[in-house]
């Protein structure tokens, strides 16, 4: 059976979480192919304009500029080609708030972003098991 990798989108506008980001798959072994989008507003340009299939996982910051993670999950959940992409949040944010926010828009996770590229690693190993099962 040939197994086919879904793609990723990555909403982070740190550069340096970006590269991190893409340094764990890189040490996961992950071959998925990864989108970048800056922000919400981007983000959801590639959604409904670039990327074609749609990705089946999206890798979402909260803390961004121009339309930040809550405000990006509202309206993609609001899509109705977009409402059903799994979304997991990676942010620095700990506020309750925005976790209850984030569940409510059914995430299928929040991680918490780790001081230690070893923990980073090992949360995208993580991730990586999920949509591992979502490829299968």
């Amino acid at each position: 059976m040939i197994q086919k990798l879904v793609s990723i989108l990555l909403v982070e506008d740190d550069e340096v979480d970006v590269m991190n980001v893409k340094r764990a798959f890189s040490k996961n072994n992950i071959k998925n192919e990864l989108f970048v989008a800056g922000n919400g507003v981007e983000a959801l340009d590639m959604l409904r304009n670039v990327i074609n299939p749609l990705p089946k996982i999206i890798i979402l910051d909260i803390n961004m500029p121009k339309m930040n993670g809550i405000e990006f999950l509202k309206e993609m959940r609001a899509d109705e080609n977009l409402k059903n992409i799994s979304v997991f949040v990676m942010t620095t944010s700990n506020e309750d708030s925005d976790k209850i926010n984030a569940y409510n828009l059914n995430v299928a996770g929040y991680i918490l972003k780790p001081l230690s590229f070893e923990k980073f690693l090992s949360s995208v190993a993580t991730l990586k098991n999920f949509w591992s099962l979502c490829e299968m």
